[in-house]
């Protein structure tokens, strides 16, 4: 009986804690895991960029690069419906394209590739260590995987991260997301102002 009434005690203090509230967006808060991600990059016309060049918008950032054989031309053409579902919101959005092979995808290349998808879109490259630095900073995990012409492919993370028009909060998107919950989320992001 004794154990029985610490079980009904323990259930019942548990109850008294205040409910978590369900996340707004569709996607997941990793604020608390990348709370200083950044980078140091150029755009594809030589112009040094960080996050903080962006201040005042919402932020799509993405990872890949432009011989990504399904993923990343995927994920840019779901950008580019995201940005036309946006409306005039569009204008407070900036989509960036890191690339993570730096070797091929040189700025001439990034000029003319991702601009393709939507004249906005800003593609953004480093040398070697830069481009290390900051997918590590975001977590994004590649390396390559050669075939037996000599040639590779990069097998890296997949997904979005959406940082409201303050830099935070940061959300992660999963690959293959809805356009319309991507929507959603960006709407929500500018909205709140954060």
């Amino acid at each position: 009986m004794r154990n029985l009434f610490l079980i009904l005690l323990i259930l019942l203090l548990g109850a008294c804690e205040k409910p978590e509230m369900p996340s707004p967006y569709h996607a997941i808060d990793v604020s608390w895991q990348h709370a200083q991600a950044d980078f140091q990059l150029n755009d594809f016309n030589g112009q040094p960029r960080k996050l903080s060049n962006f201040s005042g918008k919402v932020v799509v950032l993405f990872f890949g690069y432009t011989h990504c054989p399904e993923v990343c031309p995927t994920t840019l053409a779901d950008l580019a419906q995201v940005m036309r579902l946006l409306g005039q919101d569009a204008s407070r959005v900036q989509v960036l394209f890191v690339t993570l092979d730096p070797e091929r995808d040189r700025p001439d290349l990034l000029a003319k590739y991702v601009p393709s998808f939507d004249p906005s879109f800003l593609g953004l490259y480093g040398d070697a260590q830069a481009t290390k630095q900051a997918a590590k900073s975001f977590g994004v995990n590649y390396v390559k995987q050669y075939d037996k012409h000599g040639g590779y492919t990069l097998d890296h993370t997949d997904g979005m991260y959406l940082l409201g028009v303050g830099g935070k909060p940061l959300l992660l998107s999963p690959y293959g997301q809805r356009a319309e919950y991507l929507v959603q989320d960006i709407r929500l992001l500018l909205a709140t102002g954060r």
